[in-house]
């Protein structure tokens, strides 16, 4: 558990002894190979975790095909958090593309967090404001950004990307076909 504390103080936040005895219990480690599910489409989030390691894709299922709505990569905050809040069914299907390692709290646990310890509602608020930031920025990239600069970021934030995740995947990401995706990356490259 020492390594998800120092994660936690890394990130700006540092809990005290006594808050820490508190959040540790109420706290997993939990692995999913690639190609696992995390949670699906229809089942109610019962998780907020940080990406450790690895990358995971949220995706809605769509007539014949799959569309991404979204990677979440190490260090970052994942959830279906409209249905963790609302305790209701998830919109999407959140799948592991490469092997992922979550420290996870239950909602549970963090509403047990919230009422016991100090640090519980900065914690929160802390989760909230990095969900908030990612949705944000990804509307942001659809209304202001070409296909091909959104191809262009998304491979400044993993520059392997491209040898993590299908390219059918990453079209889809970025709002385009696959054929469209290989011309761009004729273009660049």
């Amino acid at each position: 558990m020492d390594s998800y504390r120092d994660y936690l103080a890394h990130a700006g936040i540092r809990m005290s002894n006594e808050d820490w005895a508190i959040y540790e219990p109420r706290i997993i480690r939990q692995e999913f190979k690639k190609n696992d599910i995390i949670i699906k489409q229809g089942q109610t989030e019962n998780f907020l975790s940080i990406v450790t390691s690895g990358i995971a894709r949220f995706f809605i299922e769509k007539e014949d095909k799959d569309v991404t709505l979204n990677f979440i990569f190490e260090n970052n905050y994942l959830s279906s958090y409209e249905s963790f809040l609302t305790r209701t069914p998830s919109p999407y299907t959140i799948e592991a593309l490469t092997d992922v390692v979550l420290w996870r709290s239950s909602h549970e646990s963090f509403l047990y967090f919230f009422n016991h310890t100090q640090i519980g509602n900065y914690l929160g608020r802390i989760s909230a404001e990095g969900l908030y930031l990612k949705k944000a920025e990804r509307e942001i990239s659809f209304l202001t950004e070409t296909a091909e600069e959104r191809y262009l970021n998304l491979m400044k934030q993993d520059p392997m990307l491209l040898q993590k995740v299908p390219l059918k995947y990453i079209a889809s990401y970025i709002g385009i076909t696959p054929q469209a995706l290989s011309r761009i990356r004729k273009r660049i490259y």
